[in-house]
């Protein structure tokens, strides 16, 4: 009960930072790790701890290439990281499969209302229309939608928000 009332604070305090300034905040992330390594030994010592690091790692590995890459910032996987070390590898894993679902569907919502898609899917019908009667017609993508930026930090909150209110997993 603790552990969860640790990281619905956590988890309402990234959510706000990440929607207002797009920013998950070390002050948030670092003590509450801290906090969380600490009563994770006390409460269960040595297997508690060593459960809470492999939460950490776990968390922290699923957002390592994403952000390498230039995907995701590092509060994103700092979060994760800590919700892992909070509540343990199995959670962490299942917050990253609905995340990466939430996730889908907020690109998904930013690609669809962003000003440079209807002009892409008109010119999508256009080149299908073309190549059903045998016209070249040359076809290109906006770059401009992909590359718009959008808080996934809220994505994270959102599957971790998920497996709370399941109690754990669903899927794995």
């Amino acid at each position: 009960m603790l552990f969860d009332l640790i990281l619905v604070f956590v988890l309402i305090t990234c959510f706000i930072t990440d929607l207002k300034y797009q920013k998950i905040y070390n002050k948030v992330i670092f003590p509450s790790l801290i906090v969380s390594l600490l009563l994770h030994f006390i409460f269960y010592g040595y297997i508690g701890l060593k459960s809470s690091l492999l939460g950490f790692v776990v968390g922290f590995g699923i957002l390592l290439i994403p952000y390498f890459s230039g995907g995701i910032g590092a509060g994103d996987v700092k979060l994760l990281a800590l919700i892992g070390a909070i509540k343990g590898s199995t959670f962490v894993f299942n917050t990253a499969l609905y995340m990466a679902v939430i996730g889908g569907i907020m690109a998904l919502v930013v690609i669809l209302y962003h000003k440079d898609s209807l002009k892409f899917f008109k010119e999508l019908f256009l080149w299908i229309i073309s190549l059903l009667h045998g016209i070249k017609y040359k076809l290109e993508l906006p770059t401009s939608p992909l590359l718009k930026k959008y808080p996934y930090g809220l994505a994270i909150v959102g599957g971790a928000v998920i497996c709370l209110i399941s109690k754990g997993a669903w899927i794995v």
